[in-house]
């Protein structure tokens, strides 16, 4: 039942409380501003040219394990091996883009899109990437994440130069199976999903600009999906002769693991650096903004040319709810407060 405060109480209230209210949302804008300066301000040149994709191989044992070599293969099918470049600009190529994060004592690189958030001029956007891509279980959660989205257009780390701006992160989110079961592995390869919660930016404006109102953003699908529906997947692969810097998409219907994981595959041949780009399902041209989002780039296994996801559920919709509330459900998500 709500509460019924009488309205000259409820006014004396809010006078009473109104100076400390401002002077702590003062001092939290500050903050916020501070950190992203921060972040920004971290990924320097040489930083930048030490980021590595982070990708997955299997080892000599059988276990899906990080490669932590230079780039050169896996993510997609083991190898330096073709992709189609997107050509087309439109929706899909704002909406997607390059993420930088620190991890275990080293820079990486990943991909991840803008998601839906059903929430505007909140001062926040959302973008989904890989759950290895914000956390792992020796190493924790990520630090210095940031988002540059159109990298395409404006291939540069500099985010005065980038065609967007830059977002960093005040949040991240993951299935709890991910992170109690130690991050990237075979028992969590199905939940290998992630959210950031990212505060306003932009090129040197940062404190006006809400990212999903320039790019706009991608629902979730978390219903059933048929293998012979047709999928498309984006990524910025940066492993052998790919280098990072151009939207590269694969198109094609899906097949089961055949290793028996909760995930799908197609045909896709993008590697590392590609983790995390977004599976989009339902239309024909992603350049008009249709389709919604119902995987994202996972792994891939040596000698099969597919890129493999996992397949969304409510569970991911739980996931993204708690990264925009701040909240962690228990059982199904688990958040980080950088």
């Amino acid at each position: 039942m709500r509460s019924r405060i009488p309205v000259l109480l409820a006014a004396a209230l809010l006078l009473a409380l109104s100076i400390p209210v401002v002077a702590v949302a003062r001092s939290a804008a500050s903050s916020a501003q501070a950190e992203h300066a921060r972040i920004v301000a971290y990924w320097t040149p040489a930083r930048i040219a030490s980021a590595v994709p982070r990708d997955y191989v299997r080892d000599s044992s059988g276990e899906l394990v990080p490669n932590k070599r230079p780039p050169g293969g896996g993510g997609g099918g083991g190898g330096a091996v073709t992709g189609a470049s997107w050509t087309w600009d439109g929706a899909i190529e704002l909406r997607s883009g390059r993420i930088l994060f620190t991890m275990g004592g080293s820079n990486w690189i990943c991909s991840g899109s803008v998601i839906t958030d059903d929430a505007t001029n909140n001062g926040f956007s959302t973008v989904l990437t890989a759950g290895h891509c914000v956390y792992d279980g020796a190493d924790g959660w990520a630090t210095n994440w940031m988002f540059i989205p159109d990298f395409d257009d404006g291939p540069s780390y500099t985010c005065a130069n980038t065609a967007l701006g830059c977002w960093t992160a005040t949040r991240l989110a993951a299935h709890a199976a991910f992170v109690d079961g130690g991050g990237f592995g075979n028992n969590t390869v199905h939940v290998d999903y992630a959210f950031a919660r990212v505060g306003l930016g932009g090129k040197g404006d940062v404190g006006t600009l809400e990212l999903d109102t320039l790019t706009g953003s991608y629902a979730l699908k978390t219903d059933t999906t048929s293998l012979s529906d047709t999928q498309w997947a984006f990524g910025y692969p940066a492993a052998g002769k790919y280098k990072g810097n151009d939207l590269v998409y694969c198109k094609g219907s899906l097949i089961a693991d055949p290793y028996g994981s909760d995930t799908w595959g197609m045909g896709c041949k993008m590697t590392g650096g590609s983790s995390g780009g977004p599976w989009l399902h339902g239309t024909t041209d992603p350049a008009n903004g249709s389709g919604v989002v119902s995987s994202v780039n996972s792994y891939g296994y040596s000698g099969l040319a597919y890129m493999f996801g996992p397949k969304f559920t409510g569970a991911t919709s739980t996931v993204l709810g708690d990264v925009i509330d701040g909240s962690a459900t228990p059982s199904v998500s688990a958040v980080n407060l950088p």
